[in-house]
């Protein structure tokens, strides 16, 4: 495989896309600080002041650039960065250590603001480790308008950025140079600056550790943000494979664009929904120019992922209301708060092993009126008839019951109030740990519809945490255990007379694909921008030869058997590899 190379680094596909060009290693400079003693307070206290006022005028031009290039929500991060610049608190706090300590004002905010990036970089939870470099973004902006320097990218147009780590304010100002894409040592799929890099349309793979190190200026580099990769210095093999793919990935762009109105079915009738994922409200016009019919999963923890505090009913029923209209007539399944294992939690709480702790719907069970809010929020919504909620990591028949309950609860609470809603909405639950599983075929008694997660179900059922460096090689989707796993939950639930959809990344393999439509799935939901592939592949291939395939992958024993027999399928009824395809 040429993604073995030598010359391959791998890390995170933040941002999708294959782009080819030269390297710009960015090192940041490093604000030098000393804690050297000051002799006239009155004017270290004005250059706090005037350091701060141009930090922020320096954020809302950033602010009011990202508004054109992202929209008003996105843009948002800077507006939060500003509200720190203007917490009362925190300046002071400085402002008090100065006149007590009478130390130089640069030193006191790097001293004072270092405390909180230090609580939150030591967090086990990606999401608030990321959220550090945020606010060394803000400390450094102080501390160099102390020196009263600007910002410089000094970079040429149409190159690949190569640094250390990236803040939202470098992401948006390195777009007015056309960049191409970005490399990064640090980062992860929530940082900000890969929700930016996935605004623009810019690929991008961060958390390589040493890319910066390993790249050096004026490198050629090629960024495959759909797997990962980033190779430095191709050869003439590497660079034509590429190149392949990229055509291929246009040739499919093209193609695909007639499919918006058409519905993903088999050559002999069968029809799979294709539903799309949403992150963020404004993928809604994505999700309806590429002709998704509804949005199979809705993620209410990324979409108020940056507030401080949970939002309240009014709030969430405004999100949740323009959402059923602007989907409407299609459905819109809204999965309630899915908090902890690689989710922050809030209060503080840390957690040994978060992945098997505090969680989904364990975590909403010990905070009932949060859940109440929610649910309540939902019904509120619903009075087109076309939301569903959906509960995560439901391990026991006592969940389900407990959590219909609280639903009937809030059903009461409304119709006392004489407020509509939809007194029939549908209930489903998220399999994903290897207990639910087992018991699909008694779960679809008790709920009205199934959706597989298959992202936290591998990981589960095979004991590897994909997020461990050292073991995510083992992580395998097409391990004989979960094949075997996936098709007794399908045909046991629909054994219990409900639908069986799946949204976790499997869903959208090119490989997958064809295995889940021979065994019986009757939806998939994914990313927005993969609708229009999902629904050429269901239609290329017809349900009996799936059928036939899903049979002999089930007589496998070793991975490595069921994915050639995929890649074989694939490659002779689709007429192409399944690499050039992604």
């Amino acid at each position: 495989m040429i993604e073995d190379s030598l010359n391959i680094i791998k890390g995170i596909a933040a941002a999708p896309g294959i782009v080819m060009a030269e390297a710009h290693v960015f090192r940041k400079t490093i604000e030098e600080v000393n804690d050297e003693t000051i002799t006239n307070i009155d004017e270290a206290l004005e250059n706090l002041e005037a350091a701060i006022e141009r930090s922020k005028r320096e954020l809302r031009k950033i602010f009011s650039l990202a508004v054109d290039k992202l929209g008003q929500n996105r843009a948002a991060i800077f507006e939060a960065q500003i509200m720190i610049l203007d917490d009362p608190v925190l300046i002071e706090t400085i402002k008090n250590r100065i006149r007590k300590e009478a130390k130089s004002p640069a030193f006191i905010v790097n001293n004072e603001i270092s405390k909180y990036q230090s609580l939150m970089a030591s967090s086990k939870e990606p999401y608030m480790k990321e959220r550090s470099q945020d606010i060394e973004d803000i400390k450094n902006r102080i501390i160099r308008n102390f020196g009263k320097r600007r910002w410089k990218s000094r970079i040429e147009n149409h190159v690949i950025v190569v640094t250390e780590s990236l803040t939202p304010a470098d992401t948006v100002l390195f777009s007015r140079a056309n960049v191409k894409g970005y490399v990064t040592d640090t980062g992860g799929l929530t940082s900000h600056a890969a929700i930016v890099a996935r605004s623009l349309s810019v690929p991008a793979v961060v958390g390589l550790h040493d890319a910066s190190v390993k790249i050096q200026d004026k490198d050629f580099l090629i960024i495959d943000g759909y797997h990962g990769h980033v190779v430095i210095n191709p050869d003439e093999k590497q660079i034509a494979y590429y190149n392949k793919k990229i055509q291929k990935i246009n040739q499919y762009d093209s193609e695909l664009s007639v499919l918006k109105d058409e519905k993903a079915i088999t050559t002999d009738g069968r029809e799979v929904v294709v539903r799309a994922n949403l992150d963020l409200t404004d993928e809604i016009e994505l999700i309806l120019n590429n002709g998704a019919q509804g949005v199979g999963l809705v993620r209410t923890e990324q979409i108020f992922q940056d507030r401080e505090f949970f939002p309240d009913e009014e709030e969430q029923y405004g999100v949740y209301a323009d959402l059923a209209e602007k989907i409407y007539p299609e459905i819109v399944v809204i999965r309630v708060f899915d908090i902890g294992g690689d989710k922050v939690l809030p209060f503080g709480v840390k957690e040994p092993n978060p992945f098997l702790g505090w969680r989904g719907i364990r975590f909403l069970l010990d905070n009932q009126e949060l859940f109440k809010t929610q649910i309540k929020a939902i019904l509120r919504a619903s009075v087109h008839k076309n939301l569903y909620i959906l509960i995560p990591m439901i391990t026991s028949i006592y969940e389900v019951r407990i959590s219909h309950e609280i639903i009937n609860s809030c059903k009461s609470e409304l119709e006392k109030e004489g407020i509509n809603f939809d007194r029939d909405i549908k209930v489903g639950i998220m399999i994903e740990v290897p207990s639910a599983a087992v018991m699909a075929k008694d779960f679809a008694k008790e709920v009205d519809f199934i959706s597989i997660g298959t992202n936290d179900l591998i990981q589960y059922l095979l004991a590897v945490d994909r997020g461990n460096e050292i073991i995510s090689a083992q992580y395998k989707e097409f391990h004989p255990a979960v094949v075997r796993t996936l098709a007794h939950i399908i045909t046991n639930g629909k054994m219990g007379d409900v639908r069986v959809s799946m949204c976790g990344e499997m869903a959208s393999d090119v490989l997958a694909l064809p295995l889940l439509i021979g065994l019986g799935l009757d939806s998939v939901s994914v990313a927005p921008s993969l609708v229009p592939l999902i629904k050429k592949i269901v239609r290329s291939v017809s349900f009996e030869e799936t059928k036939a395939l899903s049979e002999v992958c089930l007589s496998k024993v070793t991975e490595a058997e069921i994915k050639s027999t995929l890649e074989e399928f694939v490659k002779k009824r689709l007429k192409v590899e399944s690499e050039n395809i992604l």
